[in-house]
């Protein structure tokens, strides 16, 4: 870790950064929330702040509707819901492709020993823009449960392709992932995490170790 004045250069370079992706954001997340139609996704996702498990199901091209299990490790909590991602606009050119989307949720959030309980809610953002060369993503969600949470956070990612493969093979990218918690205290309160993405066939696989020493293990498979 960076101290001193070292570290506070570092915050306000990984600040302007998260800028830039604010502002690519409407062109430009995540493997994507929505399918195929009839298409089924499970997405599971592990990180120092959080362990989910996604599983939805594609209507049309347009928008996606499942249940989403979390556990949130900042404020000790369970958070169960009903999920639905729109999207919102696509761009697709010769050599590249933008993806907007809305991502929602309704559910029921649950204390760790039962101490609190409430309805929650969740709203946020995704786009993403990617050639098969570079890929650049931006993200953010707010949640919200009466005494349990009131959360917001925001990531984004720059990675690039070190080979092009052909259709079928091996496909790896090498990337880089800022996290941006306004209300985490400071040594959470912002994160940089070097990964590694394999995608092969309908499968996807994404891991890492931040600047925290937390690891971020993220499998994503399709059907």
């Amino acid at each position: 870790m960076i101290n001193g004045d070292g570290d506070g250069i570092l915050k306000t370079t990984m600040n302007k950064i998260l800028l830039f992706f604010l502002i690519l954001a409407p062109f430009a997340a995540e493997a994507r929330p929505v399918s195929y139609p009839g298409g089924w996704t499970v997405m599971m996702q592990n990180s120092g702040d959080m362990h989910s498990i996604h599983t939805h199901y594609s209507p049309s091209a347009k928008y996606s509707i499942g249940l989403r299990n979390e556990y949130d490790r900042r404020d000790d909590f369970q958070n169960h819901s009903i999920q639905l991602n729109n999207l919102v606009k696509r761009w697709n050119n010769p050599d590249s492709q933008a993806n907007f989307y809305l991502k929602s949720g309704i559910g029921y959030a649950i204390k760790k020993g039962n101490s609190d309980q409430s309805p929650s809610a969740f709203t946020g953002i995704a786009a993403d823009w990617e050639n098969r060369r570079y890929f650049v993503s931006y993200e953010n969600r707010y949640v919200h449960a009466n005494d349990i949470t009131d959360d917001f956070h925001q990531s984004g990612r720059i990675g690039f392709a070190p080979y092009i493969g052909d259709f079928g093979d091996l496909h790896t990218w090498l990337m880089l992932q800022i996290d941006h918690h306004p209300e985490a205290n400071n040594d959470d309160h912002l994160t940089v995490t070097p990964l590694l993405r394999l995608f092969y066939d309908t499968h996807l696989l994404e891991t890492g170790i931040n600047d925290n020493n937390d690891v971020l293990f993220n499998y994503i498979k399709r059907f």
